[in-house]
């Protein structure tokens, strides 16, 4: 339905969750809107910028697109949405409002001109608010135009809409400083003889977040009115053109474990240097840029909550002889798990394979980051075996990022599920992956060998990301749980607290996580691996951690596994078993 304003009426007892996410490539935020369409209950408004793209609506004409996309390094992706061609990328805000529209007639034409008319709408007001006047409607042209009663209007925002079931994808695109000779390549929208335009050309100097912040404001007059629940979330500002910055260091054991050089002083001989202990310089930037600062010191005494138990002997033992004979590495022992003792007496291991080196230096992590080795094509058949000796029913295999290799180590990841069914038939396997920097077809033959259950972490919130983790990003982590939930997986994912994230911004993560239809989530205290990896900013307690399965389980995720000591692996078949209980 819509007001006489032009104001699409939601369901009134849904939050409307706005999330600012950074520069999302095209096909990640597709697969992240058709997750939240399909398994969300609730509203969101996902703001976001594009790499350069060309996208094309269902009923598109190829002929207005004036080049080939990648001589001016762009993509061209099939939509679908209606509307022709048009240009997304840096400079240009998108706004994907996905919305429990109620209507007279369940998503049909009418209901859709409503809506377009409503997002046409939001972006006039907030417009109006950043200062540029004469902007409204062109007749028989959506989207919204500058002097359109004028000779000479000018598109400033195009509307690209689809509305099924009651709920909306896409939306609109509305130019700030994008790279206009970017638009000269196609027919924009299709429409022949009609000029292109943005804030900047027009004069309104605002910046990105200023405008995001305005669209913000009108997005919950609009959809969340009336005291209405919403909320939102953000990635960390940046600048785009640091998108390409070189992370080659975090792949030679630079990054987090670093220690600082620092020119010496105080009367040191002339050209020496000293070494400070603790995070690298670049490690701190990231975190100041998120707004932590300090924290624990690294001796300071632990709770007793989180004082764990070291035993191995008896069973962990013999366990550590198998995997030794085997040549086989456990996350268990690298990343120095402290339920270590507990699950080897339970005879459950997780296996690390691809080598025992990552290509990434989290921020949090100990795993070795030296440059890795070539693979060994014998692993997959030893981890079966091991899995044989010790008797498992239940088996975790996870991997190291290894973005050096052409399949991201997809392929041993898919031969080792395999390997473990052939040699144990009737094993279930969890497979805890990277995020194989988003590409659909290493994660393909990942989905392909159907494991058990689909595990990535998106290890913490969005404003920590890029301290914590920062090869990956957080919409891309949602996007890769999205695709193995719609490949009909049950999916997976953790989170590391007390790294600087409030409870507030976990909630907001769980949201995320329950909206695209994960079925699972761990959730455990960090534990600073070394004084050279970033603080400890609190310890939370089991009361907390009690508090976080609840919110978590009311969001509609079906098992939260939540205490101090928590890690990702950590009752693995047990939360396996919750979740195939509650489909």
């Amino acid at each position: 339905m819509v007001d006489a304003g032009g104001s699409a009426q939601v369901v009134p007892s849904r939050p409307l969750r706005v999330r600012w996410l950074g520069q999302v490539p095209y096909g990640e935020a597709l697969d992240l809107q058709h997750a939240l369409f399909a398994h969300g209950e609730d509203d969101w408004l996902l703001l976001l910028e594009h790499p350069h793209v060309y996208t094309m609506g269902a009923r598109a004409d190829i002929a207005n697109v004036l080049v080939e996309p990648g001589s001016v390094g762009a993509e061209l992706v099939r939509a679908d949405r209606g509307g022709d061609v048009t240009y997304h990328g840096p400079g240009q805000l998108v706004g994907y409002p996905i919305l429990s529209v109620p209507g007279k007639r369940g998503g049909g034409m009418a209901d859709t001109v409503a809506y377009v008319c409503s997002v046409e709408q939001l972006v006039i007001d907030t417009l109006a608010d950043l200062g540029l006047g004469n902007v409204g409607r062109l007749k028989q042209y959506p989207g919204v135009w500058v002097d359109p009663d004028s000779e000479h209007p000018r598109k400033i925002a195009a509307i690209g809409v689809r509305l099924a079931r009651g709920r909306s994808m896409h939306g609109f695109a509305l130019n700030v400083s994008p790279q206009m000779e970017m638009f000269n390549h196609i027919v924009p929208c299709g429409i022949v003889g009609k000029a292109v335009t943005s804030l900047t050309a027009e004069g309104i100097d605002v910046s990105m977040r200023e405008v995001v912040d305005a669209v913000t404001a009108r997005a919950a007059a609009r959809w969340a009115p009336d005291g209405r629940t919403w909320e939102r979330a953000a990635v960390v500002w940046r600048d785009l053109s640091r998108d390409n910055e070189d992370l080659s260091a975090f792949s030679r054991g630079l990054g987090a474990g670093a220690p600082v050089r620092t020119a010496a002083d105080h009367g040191v001989t002339a050209g020496a240097t000293t070494v400070v202990e603790g995070p690298s310089l670049r490690l701190r930037g990231r975190l100041a840029e998120a707004g932590v600062v300090g924290g624990l010191e690294v001796d300071e005494r632990k709770p007793e909550w989180l004082r764990a138990r070291l035993d191995l002997s008896g069973r962990p033992l013999e366990l550590k002889r198998t995997l030794r004979e085997l040549s086989l590495v456990t996350v268990c022992e690298e990343a120095g798990c402290p339920n270590l003792s507990e699950c080897w007496s339970d005879g459950t291991a997780t296996f690390m394979i691809n080598g025992e080196r990552c290509t990434r230096a989290c921020g949090f992590c100990l795993v070795d980051t030296r440059h890795p080795e070539p693979l060994d094509p014998e692993e997959p058949a030893r981890v079966a075996e091991a899995v044989a000796r010790m008797g498992l029913s239940f088996a975790v295999v996870t991997t190291v990022a290894r973005d050096d290799l052409d399949d991201e180590g997809a392929g041993a990841m898919a031969a080792t599920v395999r390997a473990i069914r052939d040699r144990v038939p009737g094993t279930q396997v969890e497979v805890l992956i990277s995020d194989c920097r988003g590409r659909p077809e290493a994660l393909d033959i990942i989905f392909g060998a159907h494991p058990d259950v689909l595990n990535h972490n998106v290890e913490t919130v969005p404003r920590l990301q890029r301290a914590v983790r920062p090869s990956a990003g957080y919409a891309r982590s949602l996007a890769v749980l999205a695709r193995a939930r719609r490949a009909g997986l049950t999916t997976k994912s953790g989170l590391v607290v007390g790294m600087g994230e409030t409870d507030e911004e976990l909630y907001a993560t769980l949201a995320d996580l329950a909206g695209v239809g994960v079925s699972i989530v761990t959730i455990g205290q960090y534990l600073r691996p070394t004084s050279n990896h970033l603080a400890v900013a609190r310890w939370v307690t089991p009361e907390q951690f009690a508090n976080y399965k609840q919110v978590g389980e009311a969001l509609g995720i079906d098992h939260v596994e939540s205490s101090p000591l928590t890690r990702s692996s950590y009752h693995a078949r047990q939360a396996a078993d919750a979740a195939d209980s509650g489909r």
